[in-house]
């Protein structure tokens, strides 16, 4: 890996909701956060060698935060990801999903599963409402904290 892909990491990382990321291949490995505003890369030699850095020293990339301003919707919550792992709609392949956009919940209706070390852990809707939006595409991988659906109260 080259630093011009480390670089496209950095703004897909930058451009989505993904707070942290973490990536091993070989004895290469890139942590990029954007919680603070270093992102750290340690890298072997190979990869550094063009700029005269050692191996497993650190390189810090400053990156740039945008401020966004946003209008908060009172009529609308949005569920997130308890935990890592993988998003599915239904609780099987060929089921049907559990809800679907335009459909009204109650409180405690499963929304979905997040599948995290091979235990199917069912996300069950805190609130009574219709579902807007379903934010994340079925079999994609989910943060913690990551938005799964947004509902209107």
């Amino acid at each position: 890996m080259d630093i011009n892909e480390i670089k496209k990491l950095i703004k897909i990382v930058e451009n989505s909701e993904i707070n942290s990321f973490t990536m091993e291949e070989g004895n290469l490995k890139i942590k990029i956060s954007k919680n603070g505003k270093i992102i750290n890369t340690i890298a072997p030699a190979q990869v550094l060698e063009h700029h005269t850095v050692s191996p497993q020293v650190t390189q810090q990339i400053d990156t740039k935060e945008e401020v966004k301003s946003e209008v908060v919707d009172t009529n609308s919550h949005t569920i997130l990801s308890p935990i890592v792992g993988t998003f599915y709609r239904s609780p099987a392949p060929d089921a049907d999903a559990y809800v679907k956009v335009g459909d009204t919940i109650s409180s405690g209706n499963v929304l979905c599963i997040v599948e995290a070390m091979k235990l199917m852990n069912e996300i069950e809707s805190d609130v009574e409402g219709k579902i807007l939006e379903i934010l994340v595409d079925d079999g994609m991988p989910v943060e913690f904290n990551q938005p799964l659906f947004k509902i209107q109260k």
